[in-house]
């Protein structure tokens, strides 16, 4: 009745396990009658995809509910009305449902966008792996299979899949300490993100270990020899080092194929850790060690539990060639990671001490609770799972794992949220250092607290690395001060609320703010404002949704031509950014024209628009010139003046033109010095004048008109440079 599931009854049968071998067959016979008519783009029956995954997880020795959800994962979100979890929940099982129930992808709620709706379906799998890490166990070897067999997908259908891959699902592999899958996730998907690199990479192993057939087994013929004269249990492999793990290390890092230094490689297993170590004294003895290439991750494993003692040595040929020395404990999760640990019948392990293993889960999930912000939860990803990591020391000697670049801020909301609040300072290796130095490997961290702290600031927000420092900062800020937050955010909506050039009543932009608001999950524009001032939301992530309900409420046609003085009166706007006084009366909406980008400290003049406020212009503008020789248009230029202090914190755009000998640091000398100005660069574009000459035009923010001339004044004296003018010049 079950031939076609005989491979995998087979495998589970090698195990010795006491499977539910009535249970396994009951959910595939259940998932072929569901998805029975339906076919893979190979053309096979799609039956095939869900025996392969149960294969592949019966290669893990997960338990029975692990493989009936592999059987099951496509079933609701594939099979339209035919099932649903509270089906699979009557005929298998509260674990199997709720397996299956994080592997369906959030198909039936409406998204705005494809990006929004994959980021949230990554959410949903991380919310239920936090609950049951058997999740992406099964969500792996389902990517592992369509991986396997994506040549029947279309090209773009094949490059989304690999990259998501490459970006996601290898390195969340990493994590979990399953080396082996994470090895052909990463070389399958390199096959199709860059093809033509991975055939170049491949083509060179197979020349070089063609050169070099015989050193694997020579070399590890000789060890062999030297640890049975040692009467050392043990076992011998060599490997080549994989596709993707060169072509990293070529093109990342700038190498050539030449200076892969652990191209070949030799494991060593053996009993105890104890041997390990004589081993590795039995290596060196035999060959010259490379300097810098010893890692000893037994006494400081890596936080995906990988341990080993790693050694490059050189051989008798003068080829460079690393040793990986480990026990058989040791092995099973180097390959297996979490999943040699995962013994839900067996007892091996307990819950508790997976969970400890997998608190990063957890904290994934508490961190990104609390962003609405898509790009944020995907940059912590990357940051938080999938970087490199740094291994530091408190002064007791408990290491902690940062990732790479983290700062002494990131170290103590490692610790604990109360000590990163309450943080004033930090030293390593007992020298006070700045709040923003990056920790090295092995170096000792303190945090300098004291009880009068008045908690982080706003500006640790752009200091810190790390997911977990970020929420546990706007967590402080969320709590502590939302009348602050609701001030911030409400600025920074009226800001980009200004840049929509039409004037609005706080009726509008109350209904506006809303409908975002109910968009995005939030009850009210308070909420709005607490969670945009607090960082749970960037501007820049709803501006969209903020002028698509500005253009549907605030309609061109309502606001009409302004003709006269005393209309412009009845058209005040909320208080434009300048505060510039047009005729005597202050608030006027209006916009500064782009011909001549007016500052403060210019004399400057108002012409009345249709529909949209004054628009402003130096007087000696080319455009007020010829506007002023139309007598249709003379009543509508009104006097306009700034007033008598503007904000030091307000920035203007200006246009400067820069005329110089082309010199190849010239851009850069242009940019440290602004930088040292602190002005902010907004455009810049080059074009060349004459044999060796160039213009550079650069859009920069300042304060007033004397402030431009001061920064005028210092370009001048960059060298190279001939002239610098305001504006931009044919």
């Amino acid at each position: 009745m079950c031939s076609e599931i005989s491979k995998l009854l087979l495998t589970l049968e090698k195990t010795g396990k006491n499977y539910d071998i009535e249970k396994i067959k009951q959910a595939f016979l259940f998932a072929k009658d569901l998805h029975e008519g339906q076919f893979r783009n190979s053309g096979e029956p799609y039956i095939s995809h869900p025996i392969a995954v149960a294969e592949i997880v019966a290669g893990l020795e997960l338990d029975t509910d692990s493989i009936c959800a592999a059987f099951l994962h496509d079933t609701v979100e594939d099979c339209g009305s035919k099932t649903d979890i509270d089906q699979i929940r009557d005929r298998f099982g509260e674990d199997v449902a709720m397996l299956v129930d994080g592997l369906t992808k959030l198909v039936q709620i409406p998204f705005e966008d494809k990006e929004e709706e994959h980021i949230e379906n990554l959410r949903k799998m991380f919310l239920a792996m936090s609950k049951d890490i058997r999740v992406i166990f099964i969500k792996l070897c389902d990517r592992l299979h369509n991986m396997r067999t994506l040549d029947a997908k279309i090209e773009q259908k094949r490059r989304m899949t690999a990259l998501e891959t490459m970006h996601v699902y290898a390195p969340l592999a990493h994590r979990l300490g399953m080396q082996r899958m994470k090895h052909e996730l990463e070389n399958l998907a390199l096959s199709y993100l860059d093809p033509i690199g991975y055939a170049e990479v491949k083509q060179e192993i197979e020349e070089k270990y063609g050169q070099n057939r015989n050193f694997i087994e020579k070399t590890r013929s000789m060890i062999a020899d030297k640890l049975t004269e040692g009467k050392f249990s043990f076992s011998l492999e060599g490997r080549v080092k994989s596709v993707y793990s060169i072509y990293k290390k070529m093109y990342e890092q700038n190498k050539n194929f030449d200076e892969i230094y652990d191209f070949y490689a030799l494991r060593v297993i053996t009993d105890t850790e104890l041997d390990c170590y004589t081993i590795l004294g039995v290596i060196h003895d035999m060959f010259k060690s490379v300097p810098g290439r010893f890692k000893d991750y037994i006494s400081t494993p890596k936080p995906n539990m990988y341990r080993s003692l790693h050694t490059t040595v050189i051989g008798r040929d003068g080829i460079p060639f690393e040793v990986q020395i480990r026990t058989w404990e040791m092995h099973q999760i180097a390959e297996y990671g979490v999943a040699a640990h995962w013994k839900y019948k067996s007892g091996e392990a307990s819950k508790e001490e997976i969970d400890k293993k997998l608190e990063w889960i957890s904290r994934l999930v508490e961190n990104e609770d609390n962003t609405r912000d898509q790009d944020e939860f995907l940059r912590s990803l990357k940051i938080d799972i999938f970087h490199d990591e740094t291994f530091v020391f408190t002064p007791k000697g408990d290491v902690i794992t940062l990732p790479q670049n983290a700062t002494v801020i990131d170290f103590a909301y490692a610790i604990h949220s109360a000590v990163g609040n309450k943080m004033v300072g930090a030293k390593i290796n007992g020298m006070i250092v700045p709040i923003d130095r990056v920790p090295q490997n092995g170096e000792i961290v303190e945090i300098i607290t004291s009880a009068a702290s008045k908690g982080p600031s706003r500006d640790w927000l752009k200091i810190v690395k790390t997911g977990e420092a970020r929420n546990k900062i706007r967590q402080w800020f969320k709590k502590e001060q939302r009348p602050e937050n609701i001030m911030v955010g409400r600025a920074e909506i009226e800001r980009e609320m200004r840049k929509f050039g039409r004037s609005y009543t706080e009726t509008q932009k109350n209904e506006i703010l809303l409908n975002v608001a109910s968009r995005i999950g939030i009850q009210t524009v308070d909420d709005l404002y607490n969670t945009i001032g607090y960082g749970g939301l960037t501007i820049t992530r709803i501006s969209p949704k903020l002028k698509d309900e500005f253009d549907r409420i605030v309609k061109v046609e309502e606001s009409s031509p302004i003709t006269d003085i005393s209309q412009l009166q009845l058209k005040k706007a909320a208080k434009n950014q300048s505060g510039v006084i047009i005729d005597g009366l202050d608030g006027c909406a209006v916009k500064f024209a782009r011909c001549c980008n007016p500052l403060p400290g210019d004399n400057i003049i108002g012409f009345i628009t249709k529909g949209y406020g004054v628009s402003i212009h130096k007087r000696d503008c080319p455009n007020v010139v010829l506007g002023m020789e139309k007598p249709e248009n003379l009543d509508r230029w009104v006097d306009a003046h700034w007033p008598e202090r503007v904000h030091n914190e307000e920035s203007f755009e200006a246009l400067l033109q820069i005329f110089a000998d082309n010199s190849i640091m010239l851009i850069a000398d242009i940019s440290t010095a602004l930088a040292e100005m602190r002005v902010a660069l907004h455009q810049i574009n080059t074009q060349k004048r004459g044999a060796d000459g160039m213009i550079i035009n650069l859009t920069i923010g300042c304060k007033n008109l004397d402030h431009f001339k001061s920064i005028m004044s210092r370009l001048k004296t960059i060298k190279n440079v001939t002239d610098v003018v305001r504006g931009f010049s044919s």
